[in-house]
């Protein structure tokens, strides 16, 4: 797609099924590198990500060639689960929730959103305690 020039910055919210905490703190960062190679092996830019044991927040730099944006993510959600059950960090069956939430946002908001999914666990311990 040459002498194509976009900017489309999605900001992905996928939880885990029942919202149960369960994805392990110490395996967290493991599953974040897995995670950012489902994207760039799919064509994509993974621009921040992070999350809580029970979910996670990605910003995706999203090229004009992906055709869906639920492809994607139906695809990070399947081979990620697939990835946390066969390193069996739980004693059950891993599974994310049905669903996700996208938010889109400009080139001159991406600080903010980036500050905001790096410090996810910053901002729910100092609500948690008001």
């Amino acid at each position: 797609m040459s002498n194509t020039y976009t900017q489309i910055h999605l900001h992905v919210v996928f939880a885990v099924k029942y919202r149960a905490a369960c994805i392990p703190v110490v395996h967290a960062e493991r599953l974040y590198r897995y995670i950012t190679g489902i994207i760039t092996e799919r064509g994509q830019k993974l621009l921040a990500i992070n999350g809580m044991p029970d979910y996670v927040h990605l910003l995706i730099g999203l090229r004009p060639d992906m055709a869906a944006l639920s492809d994607l993510i139906r695809d990070v959600k399947a081979v990620s689960s697939k990835f946390i059950n066969e390193q069996r960090w739980l004693p059950g069956n891993f599974a994310w929730q049905a669903g996700f939430g996208a938010f889109s946002y400009s080139a001159s908001q991406l600080p903010a959103v980036i500050t905001y999914i790096e410090r996810q666990q910053e901002h729910h311990t100092i609500r948690s305690f008001r």
